[in-house]
């Protein structure tokens, strides 16, 4: 224990002064590594807070679950040309976010607010999902946050800190604010709001979710940690390798709000223990008994996943939990025009659109 808060002491030192590669690769050495290989040094190889670019070749199929077709990936570079670039000013300070529209829109459409991973701009995350074409395809709005870099200079959401964990504070306040301002001007359906995000943007969607599920019907969480996984940096680097052990329900002293979750067996970054914490938590929030019932599947590529889905009693799944294996950190089934994705399916922006779609505002 004494090596390890020397550790701890050395690595706050280290983020204090700005080096955080440097820090992230001391405290992963110093926690074990949850069953991966401690960085020998801050190569960005295995690097926690910011993994590395992952930039998987190959298409899957167009089929429910799989990547989507080639011929539709093809046009992505246009469609995040297309984003309408707004500004959200409170008195705390501003944030930047962008929207996209689909051109024949009806109105009360749903939206999908998607809060990015470390490093990653809006036009990058939005060409890396492929959110925008399904949005032209089942008529919904995407907005898309960006951090803003004086906020955390590797772009990621602050979602390991209490200032940003809570309800009418930091950026929960920030991102609530958003969402109401969208939904206000552009007459989405109140009813039909949701919200996901990729790894630092999974753990801030989690905490949108049990923060605000007065104005979210589901959440997504790709690669990411429950809402209260940690309190600060040394207990999110533990927390990411091995799960976040005093995390609380995200329906905690909350309603119950409908999950779906993405998480590779292979992921470094975010240790896929998360993933189950996240299921486990939502599970014990509900307040209906749910019945599990797993799927196995293949994708053209060769891809390997499962699927839990949660059921009430109407045959309705409540929580969707899919675990591929192979994966690494990497949005499944994304397109290779944006970082962190991984082409070989499946296709979780349209698994979670799917799942979205038949949710509402309870």
């Amino acid at each position: 224990h004494m090596a390890l808060n020397e550790s701890m002491a050395e690595a706050l030192r280290l983020t204090r002064s700005g080096n955080l590669m440097e820090a992230t690769a001391l405290l992963q050495a110093a926690l074990g590594s949850g069953g991966y290989p401690p960085s020998p040094k801050a190569t960005g190889d295995v690097i926690t807070l910011v993994p590395k670019r992952i930039m998987l070749r190959g298409l899957g199929s167009g089929e429910p679950g799989t990547a989507a077709k080639p011929a539709a990936r093809a046009r992505e570079p246009g469609d995040a040309a297309r984003l309408d670039e707004h500004i959200y000013r409170v008195s705390q300070g501003s944030l930047t976010y962008w929207l996209y529209r689909p051109a024949d829109v009806a109105a009360n459409a749903p939206l999908v607010v998607m809060l990015h991973g470390c490093t990653q701009s809006s036009q990058d995350f939005a060409r890396g999902t492929g959110m925008n074409l399904l949005a032209d395809e089942l008529g919904f709005l995407v907005a898309y946050p960006q951090q803003n870099p004086a906020a955390n200079p590797q772009k990621c959401w602050n979602w390991f800190r209490p200032g940003d964990q809570q309800r009418d504070r930091g950026e929960p306040a920030q991102l609530a604010g958003i969402t109401r301002q969208i939904v206000a001007e552009h007459a989405v359906d109140p009813d039909r709001v949701y919200v996901a995000g990729l790894s630092a943007g999974g753990a801030a969607a989690a905490i949108m979710a049990a923060q605000y599920p007065d104005l979210y019907a589901a959440v997504g969480v790709h690669s990411g940690l429950a809402c209260g996984a940690a309190r600060d940096l040394p207990s999110a680097l533990a927390a990411m390798q091995r799960g976040g052990g005093t995390a609380r329900p995200i329906g905690a002293c909350q309603p119950f709000v409908p999950v779906i979750t993405f998480h590779g067996s292979r992921d470094a970054t975010v240790n896929e223990v998360n993933s189950r914490q996240i299921v486990a938590a939502a599970s014990a929030a509900s307040t209906t008994a749910l019945e599990v019932q797993v799927e196995k599947g293949c994708t053209k590529s060769g891809r390997i996943y499962s699927r839990a889905q949660h059921l009430d009693g109407e045959g309705a799944a409540l929580i969707e939990q899919w675990t591929i294996e192979g994966l690494g950190h990497a949005w499944s089934g994304g397109s290779v025009s944006g970082s962190y994705t991984d082409p070989s399916g499946p296709d979780a922006s349209r698994a979670m659109i799917e799942f979205f779609l038949k949710k509402r505002r309870t």
